[in-house]
This record gives structure tokens, C-alpha cells and sequence, in this order.
């Protein structure tokens, strides 16, 4: 066992544990009491399968579920729904193969990976490890990009919402720059990034997950509610169909769009590894397996709803977001789109928070001698008697820059959500398909070629396929986006 001492997070003392399961559990004081360890040393873990749950699904279940039933309408009714059922069912049994790779060697009682990349430099080397860490962390700041755009978009439609219930629908002098809420989104993030880590995240994710539930609920009654008025549109077995105004070229196009929006549905892999490392042992890999199964049954139930019901309402002319546009009644939209900003607000924090621990570990040992990097300043709450936080300054400075950083980008890069498509699409068949799988036969060393490897590599070549179609349909998107208007700002 090695001792090493550092100013880490509300530890004075931190213990590493070489090997885990010959060393008794301890406890440290730290000032405030006395503190258990789990077996590497740091705090005790207190995530349970329903926190775990939770995080995946604020994760998962994102403003883009709103989307479905345009992707329904690419579809069909009859390859729409199946596609969905089978994009849930790989995400789900990839993920349980990864749920197995949170310990090595032993799943259940080894040594501990505490992110997705020292997962896969574990099991597949350093140079696996640097490639999943670039495709990881490049995915997750273009979310944080992603949901900040989102999030003003609803903000604005709020406003507009009410405006136009004043003033009358259509009305000149609603229009608003997008910028005050841009900004006014940005600092709410940047105060809620100085929550010290994922693990403190579990009410701002619980209260997300509820957030999603309500506004996918609401855009099912609103389909329910334009099906019971019979004031339906024409849906079809094949989608949307090809004629003068959209041809056979256009409907490859859409169809590669929809299989990129469904994979983007059930992309949460690239934080699963962190969501887990916040369990309660031992068997976290046991409990991590229900969370998923809990979690992608749930999503799968409410995206069914959303998309099918959608389409059965919308028809083949289904927007790209089915509460976009709609201002009556006025309560009930404003009420889906403050949702909508509230689960953003914790999405993002819960997708940020493993970039975070990542550049702060890495610089603590970069820099272990550097006060500004390593000391944490204790700071008592008033009103709250023997109650302090730890304060650290390169954590505020860098953390806030980074918010900044995604806030501004978020100003200034037009038609950032096909560039998100294009991002999520490279990224979805490494991070949730060939890196579970690729780990999987590592640890159970399964031969060449045999029908096991067979059918696996059959499986991860089928996803490549699709998101390589995918990546088209963005880049695609993207090329008419800037043909059509090059000089177009987002709205």
C-alpha cells in the first residue's frame, strides 16, 4: 500500500490502495468528522441503481426525443418502430459489456477504472486510450455547445409564447436576439459547475429526469389531443413518400438523417464508466447492469410514445421538433419548454462533470507542487454551524473558462446542430458499439474467428455501416444548410 498526501477534493489525506481486496476498509477526519473509504481510498460511494438510473437518464433522454416523429416519418410505420426497438436493444447489451469493464481483471471485486478511457487503455492499450479519450471528450464539449443553443431556443420560445398571448400570434415586435439568453444560460451554468463532482449531482439529475418525463408527456398529449380533433396528417407504411417535390435522392438523405437521430437517441455510453464509479459496491458492475436495463426500457417506452404517436398525429409532414411552433394552449407550451431548459441545465452538468474530473487529475499531477492547482481552501457557511466547503481556484478559473469558452461558440457558430449530428454519428459507433465490444473479447479471450467473434464483429460492423450513413446524412445537412443561407444565424 501507498500513502501519497494531497489537497484533493474534501480529503486532507488521500489513500491508494494498491491492492484492493487484501486492505481493510479505513477512516480519515478531515476536519468535519470522520469519514468511511471505500477501497481505493476515496469517500465512500453512495450511488445506488436508482441514482444511476437517474444520470442515464437525463443523459439519454434529451430535447432531441421531440424529434422522433419526424424520424418515424422517414421511416414508416413499419421500419421506424423497428429500427428503434433494435438501436435499443445493441445500446442496451453493449452497455451491460461495458458495465463488466468498470473492475479488472475481476468484474465484480478488481481494480477499479474511474473513467472510459482508462477503461479501455486497461483492456486494449495506451494507444486505444488516447483515440477513445479524443472522441470522447471532443463529443462531450459539442454537447455542451449543443445544449446551450437548445436551451436559449426554448428560452426564447417562452418568451415569444407569452408575448404573442399579449400582443397576438405573429407579432413583429416579439422577435428577440438570442444573445441576453445565451448569456443568462451560461451563467447559471457556470455557478453549477463548481459542483464539486458527479457525485453530488443526484438531486439536480433526479429533478432532470423528472423535467424530460414532463415535456415528452406533453408533446404525447398534444399528439393525443390533434388525433382526438381527427385533424390528423397522411402517415404511411414507408414514410414520407417520393414525388415532384421530394425525390428518390432526398429520401436516402432523410433515412440516413433518421438512423443518425436514432443513434444519437440512445448514445449515454461515453459516461457510463463515470455514472458507475459513483456506486455503492461491491457488484457494481450487477447493479450497473439493472440501472441500464431500467433506464433504456423507460427511454424506449417514452421515445415509442413520442415518435409513433407523433407521427400518427403530424403525418409525413412531422416537424423536427413537435412542440416547435405551437403556442396554444399558451400554459401547457410554456410549461413544456421551461422543462425542457431545466433538464438541459443538468444534462449538461452531468456530461461535463467527467471532462472536468479528467483535466483536474490530470493537472494535479502535472503540477502536484503548484498550490494554485492542489490547495483547497476551507470556507465556513454562515448560518451552518461546523459546516465548511472546500474551496479550490484552479477548479473555479478553469471550470468558468470552459462555460465561457462553450457559451461563446455557442454565439457565434452557425448550424452547430448538423455539426453535432456529424460528431454524434463518428462517435456513436466507437464509444457505444467497438470499444464495449473490442473490451468484451479481451476479457473473455475469445478466439479468432470463431462464431462468438463472428457474430460480435458482425454486430459492430452493422452499427459502423450505419453510422458511417449517418455521418453522411449530417455532412449532407450541413452542405445545404450553408448553401441555402450561408449568412443565416441561428434563431
Amino acid at each position: 500500500m501507498t500513502i501519497t498526501t494531497a489537497n484533493n477534493g474534501n480529503d486532507v489525506v488521500a489513500l491508494r490502495v494498491q491492492q484492493q481486496n487484501l486492505e481493510p476498509k479505513r477512516s480519515i477526519r478531515n476536519g468535519t468528522g470522520i469519514e468511511d473509504l471505500d477501497d481505493d481510498g476515496k469517500p465512500r460511494r453512495t450511488g445506488s441503481t436508482l441514482t444511476a438510473s437517474a444520470h442515464i437518464i437525463t443523459v439519454v433522454i434529451g430535447s432531441g426525443v421531440l424529434s422522433l416523429p419526424w424520424c418515424i416519418a422517414q421511416l414508416g410505420w413499419v421500419v421506424g418502430p423497428i429500427a428503434l426497438a433494435i438501436f435499443a436493444y445493441i445500446t442496451f447489451y453493449t452497455s451491460s459489456l461495458l458495465a463488466d469493464c468498470y473492475r479488472y481483471p475481476d468484474p465484480s471485486s478488481g481494480k477499479r477504472n474511474y473513467n472510459y478511457s482508462e477503461a479501455v487503455g486497461t483492456f486494449l492499450g495506451q494507444r486505444m486510450k488516447m483515440a477513445c479519450g479524443i472522441i470522447q471528450y471532443v463529443n462531450l464539449f459539442g454537447y455542451s455547445v449543443a445544449y446551450t443553443i437548445t436551451g436559449v431556443v426554448s428560452m426564447v420560445a417562452i418568451f415569444k409564447a407569452s408575448c404573442f398571448n399579449k400582443r397576438g400570434h405573429g407579432e413583429k415586435s416579439c422577435t428577440i436576439s438570442n444573445i441576453p439568453f445565451m448569456i443568462g444560460f451560461g451563467i447559471c451554468e457556470l455557478i453549477l459547475s463548481q459542483i464539486p463532482n458527479i457525485n453530488e449531482l443526484t438531486l439536480l439529475s433526479t429533478l432532470a429526469t423528472l423535467m424530460s418525463f414532463t415535456y415528452s408527456s406533453i408533446g404525447v398529449l398534444l399528439s393525443i389531443n390533434k388525433i382526438a380533433k381527427g385533424n390528423t396528417g397522411k402517415s404511411t407504411l414507408t414514410g414520407v413518400e417520393i414525388g415532384q417535390e421530394f425525390s428518390v435522392a432526398d429520401k436516402v438523405w432523410s433515412t440516413f438523417s433518421a438512423i443518425g437521430d436514432l443513434e444519437l437517441a440512445f448514445s449515454f455510453s461515453l459516461v457510463l464508466i463515470e455514472i458507475q464509479d459513483t456506486m455503492k459496491g461491491p457488484a457494481e458492475n450487477k447493479k450497473m447492469k439493472m440501472a441500464n436495463l431500467i433506464s433504456v426500457t423507460t427511454t424506449t417506452v417514452f421515445y415509442a410514445m413520442c415518435g409513433c404517436l407523433g407521427y400518427a398525429a403530424y403525418g409525413n409532414d412531422a416537424p423536427g421538433n413537435m412542440i416547435s411552433g405551437v403556442y396554444d394552449p399558451m400554459w401547457l407550451v410554456v410549461l413544456a419548454n421551461v422543462c425542457i431548459v431545466v433538464h438541459l441545465v443538468g444534462a449538461y452538468q452531468v456530461f461535463n462533470q467527467p471532462l472536468f474530473a479528467t483535466i483536474e487529475s490530470w493537472s494535479s499531477k502535472k503540477w502536484e507542487n503548484s498550490k494554485f492547482v492542489n490547495h483547497d481552501y476551507s470556507v465556513s457557511i454562515p448560518g451552518f454551524k461546523n459546516k465548511k466547503c472546500h474551496i479550490n481556484l484552479f477548479k473555479i478559473v478553469w471550470r468558468s473558462c470552459y462555460v465561457i469558452v462553450v457559451t461563446l461558440l455557442a454565439m457565434v457558430v452557425p448550424y452547430f446542430n448538423d455539426i453535432l449530428a456529424f460528431l454524434g454519428a463518428t462517435g456513436y459507433w466507437p464509444l457505444t458499439i467497438y470499444f464495449p465490444i473490442a473490451m468484451y473479447i479481451s476479457r473473455k479471450e475469445i478466439k479468432k474467428y470463431s462464431l462468438k467473434w463472428i457474430v460480435l464483429q458482425s454486430l459492430s460492423g452493422f452499427c459502423l455501416i450505419c453510422s458511417i450513413a449517418a455521418a453522411c446524412g449530417a455532412v449532407r445537412g450541413i452542405s445545404k444548410s450553408l448553401s441555402s443561407n450561408p449568412l443565416k444565424a441561428k434563431s
